[in-house]
């Protein structure tokens, strides 16, 4: 009996270390197949980008499709691409060359009846107020001056703070001075960074083509690197050209950060094209691909809007715009929570169904624009605030439209539509050094 005990004993020891074993066995089994599965995926991926990249002309075409932009196959330069973004169809007219844009009839100035600018330099005086940071050589604005300026009344005639004076403006060539005075409608784009790359709409008309100044704002250095590594031409009048872009330097920019001085192209048109009635500013990551005279017939003519921009695809608030711009470290974090502490000490409510607008943030990549008198103003504002705290300017866009109140109407349309208008290609000094080669130098 004490030995059948002995016996059973034993087998369950045996019993329980090889079932142990088996376990670790399984284990060591999964760990590997694991390490082999993902092996076997990296090499894919080094395999794809090796073709994709390979002088050989037998590997463009056997992969051709996975290496197009649009493909979705992950790319290790580039990681996974992003999923497709939510597009919906607009309501465009059918041909931009039946449009009779002669007839269309301006929007009135019935509130602001005169805007004028600060031409000249004020000394840097100090009186006892607080005074703003020197605007970039466009005088010396105070905090009692900034909430002047939001005061409007149905007889007033303003003289506003607007970027620069014309002893510190942008420094255009006569060349191009002369060039911008004929620009009526202009469509306009800026590149401050070696990042961007100049991108040719599509699906331009004849008719735009010529009805349109397609203007890209430069700084000197940009240009310099443009003619090494673009097809930049000088025309018989003496301006240079990319594609259907009329490249224009601006060599008196007030920044030493590309950030602001973008901001001098995206929301000061009215001043470097004082002659222009319509504009339809681009971002530079974006290829525009609407005919410009139905992009204004549709979202300005159409329906009697004057000022147009796209909603943002995730925030209504600028509070959780500036959260999201601290969390992707887009600036810096004091100087974000400094300006929304100014906006919230002075009235600025988080956004709600119950405001009259459908949200406080746009989609800031494109402005629709008719060069009234107000949204010239306004643009100043927007300026205004983009100088004084941060050039996030999703973040000043909503605060401008609410001190200006009722007078100031915008249409925010669908983000849909948005992303329908354009095809996005993101910055990337990756990017950039594999399309040209080597190393960015634009000192």
């Amino acid at each position: 009996m004490v030995l059948h005990a002995r016996s059973w004993k034993n087998f369950s020891r045996d019993f329980a270390a090889r079932r142990m074993m088996s376990k670790v066995v399984l284990f060591l089994a999964f760990v590997v197949a694991g390490i082999v599965w993902a092996s076997m995926i990296r090499i894919a991926l080094y395999s794809d980008t090796w073709a994709c990249q390979s002088p050989l002309s037998c590997f463009s075409v056997i992969w051709s499709s996975r290496c197009s932009k649009t493909s979705n196959f992950p790319d290790m330069m580039r990681g996974y691409a992003p999923k497709p973004r939510k597009r919906c169809p607009i309501p465009f007219a059918k041909d931009p060359e039946g449009l009779v844009h002669s007839k269309v009839r301006r929007t009135p100035d019935r509130l602001v009846k005169g805007l004028s600018y600060i031409m000249e330099d004020e000394p840097d005086v100090n009186n006892g107020s607080q005074s703003l940071p020197p605007f970039g050589g466009g005088g010396q604005k105070r905090w009692f001056e900034r909430g002047e300026s939001f005061k409007l009344n149905t007889t007033m005639k303003v003289k506003v703070h607007c970027g620069f004076t014309r002893s510190s403006g942008a420094g255009m060539t006569i060349a191009d001075m002369r060039y911008v005075k004929g620009c009526k409608y202009v469509v306009a784009s800026g590149i401050f960074n070696p990042y961007s790359i100049i991108h040719q709409p599509t699906n331009v008309s004849v008719h735009s083509r010529k009805l349109f100044c397609f203007v890209m704002l430069v700084d000197e250095k940009i240009l310099s690197l443009m003619k090494y590594r673009e097809t930049v031409e000088e025309d018989i009048h003496g301006g240079l050209r990319a594609g259907i872009w009329r490249l224009i330097p601006l060599k008196h920019l007030p920044y030493n950060e590309t950030r602001r001085n973008e901001e001098i192209s995206k929301l000061l048109i009215h001043r470097l094209i004082p002659q222009a009635q319509y504009s339809i500013w681009v971002s530079s990551k974006m290829v525009l691909v609407a005919d410009p005279l139905l992009i204004l017939e549709r979202y300005l003519w159409r329906e009697g809007h004057s000022f147009a921009i796209s909603q943002h695809g995730y925030h209504h608030s600028i509070y959780e715009e500036a959260n999201a711009s601290k969390r992707r470290k887009k600036y810096s974090r004091p100087r974000i929570d400094a300006q929304m502490k100014v906006y919230q000490s002075e009235g600025l409510e988080p956004w709600s169904t119950k405001k009259r607008v459908i949200s406080d943030v746009p989609e800031a990549s494109i402005i629709i624009r008719e060069h009234t008198m107000l949204n010239n103003l306004f643009s100043c504002l927007w300026f205004n605030e983009v100088h004084l705290f941060t050039p996030l300017d999703q973040l000043s866009f909503g605060y401008v439209a609410h001190r200006l109140g009722e007078a100031f109407k915008y249409f925010m349309f669908p983000f849909c539509e948005f992303n329908s208008l354009f095809e996005l290609h993101s910055h990337s000094w990756d990017r950039f050094e594999m399309r040209f080669g080597g190393e960015i130098n634009v000192a």
